[in-house]
């Protein structure tokens, strides 16, 4: 069994990071739009205070002889309207979309517009105000305290859920552990049933009660493989050769001929000479052993499995068609531990890991049956 702490705390990290990461962003999104609602309010009464200013110092300008210099600030720059919207005066750089009277904000423009008394100040009749503002360092905090929350929570979630895993981790090992002892200690006996099977065969001859050793042993020896299999899965490299698909397919169906006699099937092989593939040897062993042993063990007694190899469109195909119970539900059957007939025993997983090979190695295939007819599967191996 294999179980990753890291990636199983990062993994949970991210997702409860997410999570809580939403939960608390929404009081801070609150909280900004609050805070740029204030700012705003803060721009508006600055504008408010300017154009006071200006208009006092306009209100005190008595002496038509003199001339007016009109209030400038670095920050704010105002202009003067007449009552057809013509400038009388102005130390603005553009065009005001609108004249009404009261706040108006446009991008990062914010100004004002007041209403004056006919009759006084230079002919005018309204007073605009503006300035440039950005809400930038309010963004900034937002944005400062938004990272410092996901990053906090990730640490936090990732500590937490790596210290959670921790008995996990020790009890999968201690798991794991036992497993491989286990899987050595079921070889030892596995291999002296076969070899003293052989020599007894060879000693006394055959008979039914020794084929029924043999069979139960090959039929536990696929479990052991499928289950040796999935412990090292992951863990060692696999590595791939030249193998001749013909010789390879031709003994695995001598070495289940055996456990067929048991319910008097026929293994009937169809093998096309010379098809050579690239690929693991293992790998190459759990296809054809899963698919041959399911194809015996849901066959009806005294029927016949066709074990097909040959060559099509450049494509190797190996198909095993037998006549038994067929499936029901396709599409499942290649689920761990799921099993539709759980009077035939095994545990699930042979298929499961016939999907993985597949996937990984990138090799094809169908499933074709109707309940009560059997199933056939066919595997298309791609010339690489």
């Amino acid at each position: 069994m294999i179980f990753d702490p890291k990636k199983f705390a990062r993994k949970y990290a991210v997702i409860y990071t997410a999570v809580l990461a939403v939960l608390l962003i929404v009081p801070l999104i609150t909280y900004v739009f609050l805070l740029l609602q204030i700012d705003e309010a803060k721009v508006k009464l600055s504008l408010e205070s300017q154009a006071k200013k200006i208009i006092i110092s306009m209100q005190r300008y008595k002496n038509s002889d003199k001339i007016y210099h009109f209030p400038r600030y670095k920050e704010y720059k105002a202009a003067l309207y007449n009552d057809r919207y013509q400038m009388v005066f102005s130390t603005l750089d553009f065009e005001p979309s609108s004249f009404t009277e009261g706040f108006h904000h446009v991008g990062n423009r914010y100004y004002t517009i007041y209403l004056l008394p006919q009759g006084h100040y230079f002919g005018a009749s309204m007073l605009l105000v503006e300035t440039m503002h950005t809400a930038s360092s309010i963004y900034l905090f937002a944005f400062s305290v938004m990272i410092a929350i996901v990053v906090a929570l990730f640490i936090f979630s990732l500590l937490l859920l790596r210290n959670f895993s921790a008995p996990f981790e020790k009890l999968n090992q201690q798991l794991d552990d036992f497993i491989k002892d286990s899987m050595h200690e079921i070889n030892t006996p596995l291999s002296i049933i076969n070899l003293n099977a052989d020599l007894f065969a060879n000693k006394y001859g055959e008979n039914k009660y020794l084929h029924r050793i043999k069979s139960a042993s090959k039929t536990l020896a696929t479990i052991y493989n499928d289950m040796d299999y999935l412990i090292k899965q992951g863990r060692i490299e696999h590595k791939k050769e030249r193998i001749d698909m013909g010789v390879f397919i031709g003994k695995r169906a001598d070495y289940f001929q055996e456990v067929a006699n048991l319910k008097n099937i026929t293994l009937d092989t169809h093998i096309e000479e010379g098809l050579a593939y690239h690929c693991s040897k293992t790998k190459l062993q759990r296809i054809v052993d899963n698919t041959i042993s399911n194809a015996i063990k849901y066959s009806h007694d005294n029927t016949q499995v066709d074990i097909t190899l040959k060559m099509k469109h450049e494509y190797i195909i190996f198909e095993v068609k037998d006549q038994g119970v067929g499936i029901e539900n396709v599409d499942k059957i290649f689920s761990r531990y799921y099993r539709e007939n759980e009077a035939k025993g095994g545990f699930g997983i042979g298929l499961n890991i016939v999907k993985q090979i597949i996937e990984e190695e990138g090799i094809g295939l169908q499933v074709t049956s109707t309940p009560g007819n059997g199933a056939t599967f066919t595997y298309t191996f791609f010339k690489r």
